[in-house]
């Protein structure tokens, strides 16, 4: 939930402690104070563990008796992922959790004794003052299928870059070993061509196998796709090869493993992409956003992903938000700067927008439509880069449209939400 400055304050109440915790890997500190700032007992160690965490438990209610205090909020940095255990267990104790931003932290620190000394003793009371002041935000623990949804795109990303780094090394592997073999295959990712990488990959082998050696595998596998031409091509390039020949015992086995792990990677993306797949059909109203042309399962797998139950925001707007999509002025006094995005938020998500609008620009037409018209405009034309930037955040209100309130997307209505002057004064 989104809170005001105002309702972020007026949750720290009389009754309330407040407890900020400097987590780490192992060993968690907290320290605890009263809603003017006065600190309550001592500085507290607890483990990275059930135990630890319970004893902290024990601890909060201590000072809660001892204080005649009957609400918690406690605030923390979160650091990496070592904070989503404590996070769960606070939730099923029914402690609220709040985070504060490590950059702010950074920055007032020195507040209270003017030194820019970081420890873990300071830190944790630098974080509860924050929190006193309202300075943090409620985290969003997606659960269910969002949840799901989540894990399963961070892999599909984590197979990608994987997938990608395996490429680059077959890639190397052909150009040091066989340079010519690009030419005959541009895209070394063909059935045909993995057929040759597995059984010849070195020139040496191609040569010894011949042209109908050559051909005589793929008949095999019943690749019709190539013949005797393509077949007479490669035997042509393994004869007049400038690729090293030193090591090709140790270099046919580091191809082998290359392939292999190709392979593997190609069999996880598929078997991650079935998954996903299934757990977007559990989400109302996917299939609205799927009859879009040009938006493709990834697209929409990654906007739930990073956004998750869409009835959480009241407004587009502050997606656009969480996206680092608002807009920053820069102006002081008669001088204007340039505006520009945010770029504060989920940058994955702001990818995922990004990544979508360029195939809706050239596949889409009111979309095309629309990119023509910024750019193209006669007061206050856009560039092609702002443009995109713009059409992101029309598309979050497309999606949260549909999303929130099941409305069947449009053409026509998000033609008309273009406002042309000229045209509407000569009509």
């Amino acid at each position: 939930m989104n809170f005001t400055q105002n309702e972020k304050l007026n949750q720290v109440s009389v009754q309330s402690i407040v407890v900020g915790i400097d987590i780490a890997s192992e060993t968690h500190y907290a320290r605890a104070f009263d809603w003017r700032g006065v600190e309550l007992g001592k500085v507290f160690k607890f483990e990275n563990s059930m135990e630890g965490f319970q004893s902290f438990s024990k601890w909060v209610d201590i000072l809660k008796k001892k204080a005649s205090k009957n609400a918690v909020l406690v605030g923390a940095e979160p650091t990496g992922h070592y904070w989503f255990g404590l996070a769960s267990y606070l939730k099923d104790q029914e402690i609220k959790l709040v985070l504060v931003n490590p950059f702010h932290v950074k920055r007032s620190k020195e507040l209270d004794d003017n030194h820019p000394s970081k420890t873990d003793f300071k830190d944790p009371k630098t974080i509860a003052k924050l929190v006193i002041e309202g300075r943090y935000n409620e985290p969003y623990i997606p659960e269910g299928v969002y949840a799901d949804l989540r894990i399963a795109t961070a892999c599909r990303l984590r197979i990608i870059k994987e997938l990608n780094g395996v490429k680059n090394r077959i890639q190397r592997w052909l150009k040091i070993y066989f340079p010519e073999y690009c030419k005959v295959y541009p895209k070394f990712e063909a059935i045909s061509s993995m057929i040759v990488l597995r059984s010849a990959p070195l020139p040496a082998d191609i040569v010894a196998l011949g042209v109908e050696g050559i051909n005589k595998l793929w008949r095999d596998a019943k690749v019709r796709s190539v013949g005797m031409k393509r077949a007479k091509s490669l035997y042509e390039a393994a004869q007049n090869t400038i690729g090293c020949t030193n090591g090709s015992a140790a270099a046919k086995l580091d191809i082998d493993l290359l392939i292999e792990d190709y392979q593997n990677k190609k069999n996880q993306y598929e078997s991650v992409m079935s998954v996903i797949e299934e757990l977007c059909m559990q989400i109302p109203e996917v299939e609205k956003l799927l009859a879009i042309k040009g938006v493709g399962i990834v697209t929409v797998a990654g906007f739930i992903a990073e956004v998750g139950d869409i009835r959480r925001f009241q407004s587009p707007k502050q997606i656009q938000k969480l996206a680092g999509l608002a807009l920053k002025e820069n102006s002081s006094g008669k001088c204007k700067g340039q505006t520009t995005i945010s770029k504060r938020g989920r940058s994955r998500l702001r990818a995922v927008l990004f990544q979508a609008v360029m195939p809706l620009v050239s596949k889409n037409t009111e979309f095309a439509e629309i990119h023509r018209y910024y750019t193209t405009r006669a007061k206050n034309p856009l560039k092609k880069k702002q443009s995109l930037i713009a059409l992101s955040c029309k598309l979050i209100r497309v999606f949260y449209v549909i999303l929130s309130k099941g409305i069947t997307y449009d053409p026509v209505k998000l033609i008309s939400d273009i406002q042309r002057p000229q045209e509407m004064l000569a009509a």
